[in-house]
């Protein structure tokens, strides 16, 4: 069996050897680079099994190395930030990045960030389920190839918004709390606040305009619902 691939992107050489070196004893196959630009030429070579990006970097920051790779990978991404502004968190998750990390680390968290990620990220062979698939009047989720059409056009979604969309379209009516969403779509053991699911409901809202037979709809104090 091959080895997980880790690719970090950090301008620290000193961290970014020192990730390498925590990730290596646990049996994982790294390769490190130092430049956005390198980043995104590396990622198509390598074909890593997860990036470890660091969001400040010369050449190109790490939100346009994110929004490069999940234009044609949907592989997990956990930036690395020496920013601690919910912001600038925040931002990562809209672009794509499946978990964030503050700088400085304790290696034993960085380890479980990267195995929880790896493990909610899991893909088999198993045959295409049908029931991987909401078909509505005008909507239509396939998680069996992460697409989602809307009024017929293709909506491109980032992975953790399109499983938003698809666990609250698959219980239509049944109001979910912040917390439950966090732990039904991110994991119990995700790192985060609650505003990490109120971000994802804005950017699904801001992408289906207009009318429709459906919505997302807010139970103030309580959380969402999928109401058709």
């Amino acid at each position: 069996m091959s080895k997980v691939k880790i690719l970090i992107v950090d301008d620290d050489q000193n961290i970014a050897e020192l990730i390498s070196l925590y990730l290596q004893k646990e049996g994982y196959d790294t390769k490190e680079v130092h430049t956005g630009k390198a980043g995104v030429e590396v990622f198509t070579t390598y074909e890593p099994d997860l990036v470890l990006l660091d969001i400040m970097l010369p050449e190109m920051d790490g939100y346009d190395v994110c929004k490069e790779i999940r234009k044609t990978s949907k592989i997990p991404i956990i930036m690395l930030t020496a920013k601690c502004d919910t912001f600038d968190k925040v931002l990562g998750l809209e672009l794509g990045a499946d978990d964030y990390i503050s700088k400085p680390f304790d290696p034993k968290e960085l380890i479980a960030r990267v195995k929880a990620v790896l493990r909610r990220s899991v893909i088999t062979d198993e045959p295409v389920d049908t029931r991987n698939k909401i078909v509505l009047e005008d909507l239509i989720i396939d998680k069996n190839n992460y697409s989602v059409t809307f009024q017929g056009r293709l909506i491109e979604l980032p992975p953790k918004e399109l499983e938003v969309l698809y666990f609250l379209a698959s219980n239509p009516r049944q109001v979910f709390s912040r917390e439950q969403l966090l732990d039904k779509i991110w994991g119990y053991d995700f790192v985060g606040d609650t505003r990490t699911v109120d971000v994802h409901i804005k950017r699904l809202r801001d992408k289906f305009v207009g009318d429709h037979s459906w919505a997302i709809k807010t139970v103030w104090g309580v959380g969402y619902k999928f109401e058709k």
